[in-house]
């Protein structure tokens, strides 16, 4: 991509002020710890143990300014799109028949999560692979979120993400691309391949939003089932159930207070710590209490300090809001006839139901994995690689 005059892109380099990172540190040393009931462990939130020796890691071994060098690898912009500041990598192939593929975050991601399969899937022929699976890579951050936010105005809600990528992918004269994502991701990508079929060849994700039971299954509904359908359909439900009886809470305040939140999590980096700390061990294929079984200790700082060092906690908890507000909200799906490809990881949060993810998607390609969790890309990279590069062959060359 040429930088000229006339070209709407900025050059972007991560370079944070160590300012910053002293009273960040500074920050960290004064914090103001809560008590704890005794023997309770995850149950009412994150245990202060736990906690407190993260915050000695990220105090004193961790080392942002080689998480800001490896960033800085990636050809980094930004750029103006409906009044928002849009932030993104744009890694190109050095196959010149490379497949442009968009990758799309969620909560509480950034596009940290895709360091591990970035070369990968852009060199393939330097990492085991077959130079025909080749992509050129945009990772955009969410406006609102890192280093695109905070936004300014109300409404940003995924629709409004959907087409403001669609115009990103535009001006990067992309007219024939895929889209792949996970958590919010995976509703922007959708919602990218439905609204805009002309451009979107095909649609990967690792979580279908609405694929899951929903609410309690009906007798008849189940006996329209085989045996298994009906017993993933019944494990589907409990799982719900208990999303909902334990694990909704953050969602509900980001639905409906953002703003209240965004004081204690952008004053308190232990705050925010713990924001995004407890959602990757409860959402992680990782043992009970060590999110860092499946997810790199350090990728997980490098995580938490773009919404640290930008102060986006209120604005990345806004696309709750406003998807709560919006005139859709609590309507079925709109269908799309877009191709879409499933890779579906055991521990994610929800287990999707084909028999429902077929009422509103053209569903061609179904995965299960055997391990792996919420944030695939991360927790196991290799395997998310492989089904990406499954799914879009059968797209290249149409």
């Amino acid at each position: 991509m040429t930088i000229s005059s006339d070209n709407p892109f900025r050059p972007f380099r991560l370079n944070v002020a160590q300012g910053d990172l002293d009273e960040l540190h500074q920050r960290l040393d004064l914090t103001r710890w809560p008590d704890e009931l005794p023997g309770v462990g995850w149950s009412y939130g994150v245990p202060r143990a736990y906690l407190m020796e993260l915050v000695r890691y990220w105090r004193h071994d961790y080392d942002w300014r080689a998480a800001e060098a490896t960033l800085n690898q990636w050809p980094q912009f930004t750029t103006t799109i409906d009044g928002a500041t849009v932030h993104f990598a744009h890694i190109r192939s050095p196959e010149p028949d490379a497949l442009p593929l968009v990758i799309i975050h969620g909560w509480p991601g950034s596009i940290v999560e895709f360091t591990q399969i970035a070369a990968p899937l852009t060199d393939p022929r330097a990492h085991g692979g077959e130079p025909t699976d080749a992509f050129h890579l945009v990772l955009p951050h969410i406006p609102g979120f890192g280093l695109s936010g905070p936004t300014t105005e109300p409404g940003w809600e995924h629709h409004r993400v959907a087409d403001a990528l669609a115009e990103l992918m535009a001006r990067l004269d992309y007219s024939r691309y895929g889209t792949q994502g996970g958590d919010w991701g995976a509703a922007i990508s959708r919602e990218l391949g439905r609204r805009h079929p002309d451009h979107v060849i095909g649609v990967h994700l690792n979580l279908l939003p609405g694929a899951h039971a929903v609410s309690e299954p009906t007798a008849e509904e189940l006996a329209s089932l085989t045996p298994e359908e009906r017993q993933r359909t019944l494990a589907s439900w409990q799982r719900t159930q208990q999303w909902m009886r334990d694990r909704q809470g953050y969602a509900d305040i980001q639905s409906t207070r953002p703003q209240t939140l965004a004081y204690a999590l952008t004053d308190s980096p232990v705050g925010q710590l713990a924001w995004i700390a407890e959602k990757f061990a409860e959402w992680s294929d990782s043992s009970p209490d060590r999110p860092e079984d499946a997810v790199d200790r350090d990728h997980l700082l490098t995580n938490v300090m773009l919404y640290w060092l930008t102060g986006t906690a209120g604005s990345s908890a806004r696309i709750y809001y406003e998807r709560a507000h919006a005139p859709y909200w609590g309507s079925p799906p709109e269908p799309s006839a877009t191709p879409t490809g499933l890779a579906v990881f055991p521990q994610d949060n929800f287990i999707p139901l084909r028999h429902i993810a077929k009422r509103s998607n053209n569903i061609v390609r179904w995965t299960e994995h055997d391990r792996g969790g919420h944030f695939a890309a991360m927790e196991q990279p290799e395997l998310l690689v492989r089904d990406i590069r499954e799914f879009f062959r059968g797209f290249r060359s149409a």
